[in-house]
């Protein structure tokens, strides 16, 4: 479902995706915050639209001002354990990782999931970036669908 928000005017192309975390201590006192704090906190967006005409607003938190665009949730691309992974299947990310340079450390720790929850995968997309996992996981890197708002 598509949303009309407020982003900051360097963010606001169509395609860029982000994760909402929520208000700042600067929002406090701003008179756009409902139009811009309208989201739902640790979900990830995709902008599907940039509002052209609408005015740049003035912000606290973006020196360039915020603007009008349309976001829809967007699908979260994580490694989960590959034993019992198919689309339409339910899984949850396997747990923190603290091995950071690893190149599936992203899809392990997904900016947009999080461990405690569980999500419906919507695709399989094979085998992860990495070679070996140093944790010991046979991991499958699939596309939860997005967060139904």
């Amino acid at each position: 479902m598509t949303k009309v928000t407020l982003i900051g005017d360097r963010l606001a192309d169509v395609g860029r995706e982000f994760v909402y975390e929520g208000p700042s201590e600067l929002c406090e006192g701003c008179p756009y915050r409902k139009q811009c704090l309208n989201l739902t906190e640790g979900t990830r967006y995709r902008v599907t639209d940039v509002r052209e005409n609408a005015q740049l607003l003035d912000c606290a938190v973006h020196d360039s001002g915020v603007r009008a665009v349309e976001v829809e949730p967007a699908p979260v691309t994580a490694n989960v354990a590959t034993k019992g992974s198919y689309a339409g299947s339910k899984a949850r990310l396997e747990g923190p990782c603290p091995h950071t340079q690893c190149p599936s450390h992203e899809y392990c720790v997904p900016d947009g999931a999080a461990f405690d929850e569980e999500y419906r995968i919507s695709e399989v997309l094979g085998d992860p970036p990495h070679e070996v996992c140093h944790l010991d996981r046979d991991l499958t890197m699939v596309e939860f669908a997005p967060k139904e708002e």
